[in-house]
């Protein structure tokens, strides 16, 4: 948000408020619906019909995945189907492959980082034509009745009827649960999906639909000034986001990783200081010189002692997900340092376009390796070790 902007009056938050709503008008006078009619009469081949998918899957808790055709839903009067270009590789998707946050249905396909082409939409969708650029993030499906859904923060419905990408139950679904993106396609409700512009690459937008909303939406919700000291903890997929968004947006920049091979890395992207945390000693220098921190770090790890580097009162927020959502923390330590400790679960619809479209305009994109198929299963062993360097992005022709 700009000077202009603050000057005014209008919050970020009313900017979101706007965008659901302008979309909202949008659909009741786009033209787009009789022209979805017309594709719908010419693609009547696969209306009504399951639609045949291919990808990996998940057979069983392992962590390896494996080929594996599938059907999807028909494509519904609501519904977009995409053809997947890319889907990138987010330590959630091994996280739950492996039953970390719980038990699991198998087969299931993971991925909720998602690109593609419109191949098809349905007879109620305004909001994307065949031959659009689409994404897929973290949720395809909620109540969109209640005030949470209404104002753009699906993620946290109030009838508890978010339905995340892949392994929640979907009576719709033929295999009755949602399957995610690394496969060759996917239908999903079109309020789900988001537009790609024009000025980002496929594979460089694709890890934005969940390192980038993650990172970024606690972030902007921060509300930290230009020149503030920022901490990131944890330099990987998200981590390198979350330090190339917060240097954009003006703040000084504290990159704490356990990595020394990522330090030269870190320091391209613009951080005052990289910080190489192999033992707690190394974060003493720094207790109560920071504005704000945000970790990603998706293991157990020493939360007191990272969250006392940032000032009495200020906020620590927690992105990373460990095993079985669970972090031990120590009372005490966050008691001494008196640092408000809070959480965050991705971003809603609106604001996982904002942050697609600030990242096309302003130039920041992640750190990539596009792989194949058949690689998958090596990459998320190198996830696992903290090899990977950043995100790893799937090309989809290679299901």
């Amino acid at each position: 948000m700009d000077n202009q902007q603050k000057a005014n009056g209008f919050s970020r938050r009313d900017f979101l408020k706007n965008t659901v709503t302008a979309g909202a008008g949008t659909l009741l006078v786009n033209p787009m619906n009789l022209f979805s009619q017309d594709v719908n009469t010419n693609n009547q081949h696969i209306m009504g019909k399951n639609i045949k998918s291919k990808g990996y899957a998940a057979k069983d808790n392992s962590g390896k995945l494996s080929p594996w055709e599938f059907e999807r839903r028909p494509v519904g009067e609501h519904d977009v189907l995409i053809d997947i270009k890319f889907a990138s590789i987010c330590h959630s998707d091994i996280h739950q492959m492996k039953g970390d946050w719980g038990p699991q249905q198998y087969p299931q396909v993971p991925g909720h980082e998602i690109v593609g082409i419109v191949a098809a939409v349905g007879s109620k969708v305004t909001k994307f034509k065949v031959g659009d650029r689409a994404g897929v993030g973290c949720m395809v499906d909620s109540c969109m009745e209640c005030d949470s859904c209404k104002h753009g923060e699906e993620h946290y419905c109030e009838n508890g009827k978010t339905v995340f990408t892949y392994g929640y139950p979907m009576k719709d679904s033929p295999t009755g649960i949602s399957q995610g993106g690394y496969s060759n396609n996917i239908v999903v409700r079109d309020h789900f999906a988001v537009h790609i512009p024009e000025h980002i690459s496929f594979e460089q937008a694709a890890p934005l639909l969940c390192a980038g909303i993650t990172t970024y939406s606690p972030l902007m919700n921060a509300n930290f000034k230009i020149g503030d000291k920022v901490g990131v903890a944890g330099i990987g997929g998200l981590g390198h986001l979350a330090v190339k968004l917060a240097v954009s947006k003006g703040a000084e920049v504290y990159a704490f990783t356990t990595s020394p091979s990522k330090v030269n890395d870190i320091k391209s992207f613009g951080v005052k200081e990289v910080i190489v945390v192999d033992n707690p000693s190394k974060l003493a220098p720094f207790k109560g010189q920071l504005d704000y921190m945000i970790s990603t770090i998706p293991v157990q790890f020493d939360v007191a002692s990272y969250a006392s580097v940032v000032k009495p009162n200020g906020f620590f927020t927690q992105v990373g997900m460990p095993v079985g959502f669970q972090l031990t923390l120590s009372n005490i330590g966050l008691a001494g340092s008196r640092v408000n400790f809070n959480a965050s679960l991705i971003g809603g619809i609106p604001e996982t376009q904002e942050v697609i479209h600030y990242c096309a305009d302003n130039g920041i994109y992640p750190v990539i390796e596009v792989i194949k198929a058949n690689q998958i299963n090596d990459a998320w062993d190198k996830v696992l070790n903290n090899e990977a360097r950043y995100r790893y992005v799937i090309d989809a022709s290679t299901f």
